[in-house]
């Protein structure tokens, strides 16, 4: 068991406190988590929200999954930290998960089926129009169709300015606003230490 994260970014085992503890400022805590969310979250076409994490953002989900499993065993909650801390990648990645949202329950799994390979289409573009494709991890493709939530990565020289997917019949890329820019902005550089 260590305390030495992967990355300057990843959440340590000495910044999750007790869920009792943690009860105590949760309200508040949500509502701070809740506000950092916003600009991490990136429509792109009809389908696709792009949900990209911090160490804010997971720290939060680890106390709520320690709070609602009442874990209190170290190997446990270490096991929480190495679990969620890969979803934010290494030095010069940018971690998200990626909903795939269709609302029609009789559509979906002809959907996911046809749009195998969609995870390998997905990318971010740099203000020198550097575009970096997702990497992702192939055991989260199911046999024949897509899971509707994929984590990601982007590994990027410099911060994106654009979210995009290239995936026949669902084309489409979204410029990244400000407050979405300065946000993914300040979590890249957070992986550099």
């Amino acid at each position: 068991m260590s305390d030495t994260p992967h990355g300057p970014h990843h959440v340590r085992r000495g910044e999750i406190v007790d869920f009792q503890t943690y009860d105590d400022d949760r309200a508040a805590t949500r509502t701070e988590v809740m506000a950092l969310k916003r600009p991490r979250r990136i429509h792109v076409g009809e389908h696709l929200t792009f949900l990209f994490e911090n160490h804010d953002t997971i720290r939060y989900q680890i106390q709520e999954m320690v709070r609602v499993e009442r874990i209190v065993r170290e190997a446990s909650i270490q096991q929480e930290l190495d679990t969620y801390n890969e979803l934010l990648g290494g030095p010069g990645q940018l971690g998200c998960a990626l909903l795939i949202e269709i609302e029609d329950e009789a559509k979906r799994r002809p959907l996911l089926e046809a749009w195998m390979g969609l995870q390998e289409r997905l990318y971010a573009v740099t203000a020198d129009g550097d575009r970096g494709y997702a990497g992702f991890d192939p055991a989260q493709v199911g046999r024949g169709r897509l899971s509707s939530v994929q984590y990601l990565t982007f590994t990027l020289p410099s911060p994106p300015v654009s979210i995009g997917c290239d995936f026949p019949g669902l084309e489409a890329e979204v410029a990244l606003d400000e407050e979405q820019r300065a946000a993914l902005a300040a979590d890249l550089a957070s992986t550099r230490g």
